[in-house]
This record gives structure tokens, C-alpha cells and sequence, in this order.
């Protein structure tokens, strides 16, 4: 054989060769459809670092049937129409699994986007992975085969919070300020029930709405507060919607007590800052001061390379199941990954989650917290530089908060 035949041979081994080795090699793609700017960029910008991170975890693993992830963002601008159009610009690049956390509302758009698309498109269908909108109806009233939400619910989370208000037997009036959307007024709903329900003595003396993300001043609310002479606010605000709400009642020298089951999202507790200390309550998922916390030297990792603090859960829990429910599957697509999801139990940072398969809800415990000074018994790291840090005072442990089923998926 002459050597220019050899030459050939080789170069059209090669050409088969290398096709096959760069499909191997294809990345599985997830878009993050999040407000990277605007008012709550930075919950946005620290869910996509906390999924890099995670992603980077598994990537050095092996990733998932030799393929690694990639987190592909998309601004959705903390708006539901343009989540929507997000949804289908993500699937014009063949991207099929959508991660959305911030606001209900978007969460409310970016399923219904997914669950319309996948009727058209029933052989190329996408999957919605919720990490943060809470609504309870997006796995009641509206639970589809194709979302699946790894975070707890309104109810579940407003169970926890209402415990600890219940346990103060210096709380006799209670004020509700809530962002005006599905998740505020969830909030607010589930207050009045639940705190009657635990603590019939008290009374509701104020239940305010207010546009999200538009008042700059929570001066007023603040006055009307004062004025009930209420010993507590309950208020599902996040963002800078509870750090101007913080501001204000800083500002005023009012001293009640805050029952924000939100205030662990990034930024808040800064926000907070000395104003909290003794007097802010949260529902948190995990936390820096929990023993044992195996994640606390991932969680220290994320803050030095990204000098910002690492605080929510779902995203690790999250791209850890999907990747398990992928290797379980011996696939990566979404209808087969979605019914190896179904019914898994996962052994997480804070204890077994499971992945409830009626409505594809999953269970996990909530720690009910309080801010303190760092150094004080229990808090020995604190949160966003401030001198404070969150210490738990209660949990609901999974077996003991398992809402009814209300909503039964329905595979296609």
C-alpha cells in the first residue's frame, strides 16, 4: 500500500470519526430565563452563578452520560410577556429544559408557554424546572406533566412561618403588606387562615397590597402599622420590595417584630443589616449556622470566588436530581428524564426530598429562623458581611408538612 493511500485512509478515518466524538461531546443545554436586570437582577444574577457552580460540580464528575451541562441565561426582565417570548427564544436554540425561579407571575407565563408548546410539539417537547416561583397553584390548580418544582410552596412554606408567629405569646396584632401578585396575595391569604387557625387571640389589623417593585418609599405603610399598633408584620415581600420595607421601619424607630419568609434571598439580609437583629424571622430551605451542613464548604467556595453568598437550595438540588433522573433514564430526553423524575427520593444537603409524583411537588424541610449577631450561641457565620446571621429556632420536617393532593399530572 502506497503511503498516499494510507494518507487517504487515515483522513477518512478521521472524518468519521471525529463527527461521532463532537456529538458525544454536545453539551446538555439548560436556559435560565431570570431578570438579570432591573430591580431584581441580583436574585436573578446569583441563581445563574449558584447554577454555574453546580453545573461545574457535576461537569468535573463527568458530567451525565458523558455529556456535561451548560447554563445558557435570558434576561426575562421580571416581566411575564417577555418570560414568554424567553421561553421561545430558548427553544429556537433547541434548548428543552427551562430553569425559572424568580416571581410567580413569570412562573405562571413560562408554564403556560411550555405547556402550550409541548401540545403543538408533542415529538420535540420542553421541560420547565421551577427552583423559586412559589404559587401554590402551579402545582394545584395548574399542575402539568411537563413543570416540575423543586422548592416548596406557598402553603408549605407559610405553614413554617405561621408556626413561629404562633409560638410568641407577645404577638396579639398582626400586620399583612404583600407585593400585589399571585405570590403576595397568596401570602397574605394563607396568613389570615393559618394564624387564626394557631392562634385564634390574634388579630389581623392591617392587610396592605402594593405594586411589586414600583413603591420607592414604604414610609406610609409604615405609618398605618404605627397606627394599629401592631406587634408584628407578616410580609411575603422580597427583593427590593422587603429592603425598602426593612429601610422604612428602620427609619421610623419602629420595633416589631418581621415575619418575612423570603428574607434569605440574596440581598435582603444587607439590606436588613443591624435593623433585623433579634426581630427578623424567615422560612429558610438551608443556612450557614445548620449542624451538620455538608454544604458549607461549597457555600464558602461560591463566596470567595464570587465575593457573594450562596443561600439558595433548589439550585443544588435541583441539577443533582435532574442529573440522577437522566442517569436513571439512560437519556436526556425531557419526557423520559420527567418520568424518571417522578416519585425520586434524593438523599439532599438538609435530609431526603422527594418528588411527590401526583403533582410533581417536591416535599423537603424548612427551618424557621431568627437574625442574630454572629457569635451569639448558634450563629457562628453570618450573612452578606453584616455582623449577623440566621440560626434556627424550629423546623417542619418533611413528613410533618405534606399538603393534600389537589392536582393529578396527566402523562401525554
Amino acid at each position: 500500500m502506497s503511503s498516499l493511500l494510507r494518507i487517504l485512509m487515515y483522513c477518512a478515518l478521521l472524518l468519521c470519526v471525529v463527527p461521532g466524538t463532537a456529538l458525544a461531546a454536545e453539551t446538555i443545554k439548560f436556559a435560565l430565563i431570570e431578570p438579570l436586570s432591573g430591580p431584581f437582577a441580583n436574585i436573578g444574577n446569583n441563581g445563574m452563578r449558584s447554577f454555574i457552580a453546580e453545573f461545574d460540580r457535576i461537569n468535573a464528575r463527568g458530567g451525565v452520560l458523558g455529556r456535561s451541562f451548560e447554563l445558557v441565561p435570558f434576561d426575562n426582565k421580571s416581566n411575564p410577556q417577555e418570560s414568554a417570548l424567553q421561553v421561545q427564544a430558548a427553544i429556537n436554540r433547541d434548548i428543552r429544559f427551562i430553569l425559572q425561579a424568580a416571581g410567580s407571575n413569570n412562573g405562571h407565563a413560562v408554564s403556560e408557554a411550555v405547556a402550550k408548546y409541548n401540545a403543538r410539539n408533542p415529538d420535540r417537547p420542553v421541560l420547565y424546572l421551577n427552583f423559586g416561583a412559589l404559587d401554590p397553584a402551579l402545582t394545584v390548580e395548574k399542575c402539568h406533566f411537563w413543570h416540575f418544582r423543586f422548592v416548596p410552596h406557598g402553603h408549605m412554606i407559610m405553614a413554617a412561618l405561621t408556626d413561629a408567629v404562633a409560638r410568641d405569646p407577645a404577638i396579639k396584632r398582626v400586620y399583612l403588606i404583600d407585593q400585589d401578585y399571585v405570590w403576595g396575595r397568596s401570602v397574605a391569604a394563607d396568613a389570615r387562615e393559618m394564624i387564626t387557625a394557631k392562634r385564634p387571640d390574634i388579630q389581623i389589623v392591617g392587610d396592605d397590597l402594593h405594586p411589586i417593585g414600583k413603591v420607592k418609599d414604604f414610609a406610609p405603610y409604615v405609618v398605618k402599622v404605627k397606627s394599629a399598633r401592631a406587634d408584628a408584620i407578616v410580609t411575603g415581600n422580597w427583593g427590593s420590595d422587603l429592603a425598602l420595607l426593612i429601610k422604612a421601619t428602620k427609619e421610623s424607630e419602629l420595633k416589631v417584630q418581621v415575619y418575612a419568609p423570603l428574607a434569605g434571598l440574596q440581598g435582603a439580609p444587607a439590606s436588613i443589616g443591624d435593623a433585623g437583629a433579634n426581630r427578623v424571622r424567615a422560612a429558610l430551605f438551608w443556612h450557614a449556622n445548620l449542624n451538620p451542613n455538608p454544604m458549607l464548604s461549597a457555600a464558602q467556595a461560591f463566596k470567595a470566588k464570587y465575593k457573594e453568598d450562596w443561600n439558595w437550595l433548589p439550585t443544588n438540588l435541583l441539577p443533582n436530581m435532574v442529573a440522577a433522573a437522566m442517569a436513571n433514564a439512560g437519556s436526556v430526553d425531557p419526557r423520559a428524564v420527567a418520568v424518571a423524575l417522578e416519585g425520586m427520593r434524593y438523599s439532599g444537603p438538609t435530609g431526603e426530598v422527594w418528588m411527590r409524583p401526583e403533582d410533581h411537588q417536591l416535599m423537603m424541610p424548612i427551618y424557621e429562623t431568627v437574625f442574630l449577631r454572629a457569635g451569639e450561641p448558634g450563629v457562628k457565620y453570618d450573612a452578606e458581611d453584616t455582623g449577623l446571621g440566621w440560626k434556627t429556632e424550629g423546623k417542619l420536617d418533611t413528613q410533618n408538612n405534606i399538603p393534600p393532593v389537589a392536582c393529578t399530572v396527566q402523562r401525554p
